[in-house]
């Protein structure tokens, strides 16, 4: 027989201040877990009864109850590890921290590790874990462009509405066009993939003319319905609104997402669409592409046939995208939409609130 568990009796301030440790999950895992198996214990389970909940070992569930009878509270917390001491203490962590993000070098736009630890008179280990502890990249720059509509609000309310409450009986287009799409080809013959040497091709290449093309992406499908014109004027895009009007059903109301551009609000396309009321027109906030899925959809194009390409002709660059088109089509994939309204214009929030702050 093995020895007795040891009992647990717990005082009223050694049950609160457990407790505070459940409730505080952004803390330590671990003490999270032992007192859990502490309170468990006073509770009077069993060591197989505490272990299944909290998905751990008998062995463990007996170290914790023993240490707990012998150290109380404090014998939950971590012993001190074996090891070197720290050499750099706290203030030189934040020393690191101020000089990131709020100083800029002499000699550059951003910090590197190198320009840093010698800024500092700090190792360069040093700086790099203190960045990679904190998710400080001075080396990368995103880009963004914030609205200017006086309707971003609503406009992002009706099209992100559209993607995740679509209307019954209607089909959701995301509509637009990818103009100025350039036939080129490399001035000479690329080097083809070998083992331990990339494809390689010259820097620079001739120009064959260009195309555009007009895509409604489906956002329950992912099907994409396609017109490539070789210019993209308010004829041309009257002209796809026939194409779609013909393939869509004719039960189906159709809301189409675009964008601001000025082929799509022409006098003419006005026109169309007055003669056709089953076409809706839902119109993205001004600097915002991003929220229109059809973006999605060309830059795919362009990551998997565009880009490393190579076409000595309009007619062949025609050709490669409906060749792209006819197999994305044969087995679509929808792109899902996740973030709500709220959380946009939330985030959009903060974003003013950081340029405010920094007169940025």
């Amino acid at each position: 027989m093995g020895r007795a568990a040891a009992a647990i009796v717990l005082s009223d301030e050694e049950r609160a201040e457990l407790e505070r440790w459940r409730r505080r999950r952004s803390g330590s895992s671990g003490l999270y877990v032992r007192a859990g198996i502490v309170l468990d214990c006073a509770a009077g389970l069993s060591g197989k009864e505490i272990a299944q909940r909290h998905q751990t070992s008998q062995q463990t569930v007996t170290k914790w109850r023993r240490r707990f009878a012998v150290e109380r509270v404090a014998g939950l917390s971590d012993a001190p590890r074996s090891g070197q001491p720290r050499r750099h203490g706290d203030e030189k962590v934040q020393e690191i921290l101020d000089a990131t993000v709020n100083r800029r070098p002499k000699k550059a736009t951003h910090w590197s590790v190198r320009s840093l630890s010698e800024e500092l008179d700090i190792p360069r280990d040093f700086v790099h874990r203190v960045w990679r502890a904190f998710g400080l990249k001075p080396h990368l720059s995103h880009g963004f462009k914030l609205s200017t509509d006086p309707h971003f609000v609503e406009k992002v309310r009706d099209v992100v509405g559209l993607y995740l409450d679509p209307p019954d009986k209607a089909l959701v287009l995301c509509v637009d066009e990818k103009s100025q799409i350039q036939a080129l080809d490399r001035t000479q013959r690329s080097l083809p993939l070998n083992y331990g040497t990339p494809e390689t091709r010259t820097h620079d290449y001739r120009r064959y003319g260009t195309t555009t093309l007009f895509a409604a992406l489906d956002v329950a499908t992912g099907q994409v319905i396609g017109k490539i014109k070789r210019r993209h004027r308010s004829i041309d895009f009257v002209s796809f609104l026939r194409h779609i009007d013909q393939v869509v059903p004719e039960h189906l109301d159709v809301h189409l997402i675009l964008d601001n551009y000025g082929t799509h609000k022409t006098a003419k396309v006005k026109q169309w669409l007055l003669r056709h009321p089953r076409f809706h027109c839902h119109f993205t906030p001004t600097y915002s592409s991003w929220i229109n899925l059809v973006e999605r959809f060309f830059a795919s194009l362009t990551e998997h046939q565009l880009r490393r390409g190579s076409h000595r002709s309009v007619v062949a660059l025609e050709k490669a995208i409906r060749g792209y088109l006819a197999i994305h089509n044969e087995q679509p994939k929808p792109f899902r939409w996740t973030k709500s309204a709220d959380e946009i214009i939330e985030s959009v929030n903060s974003v003013l609130k950081v340029i405010t702050r920094t007169g940025h």
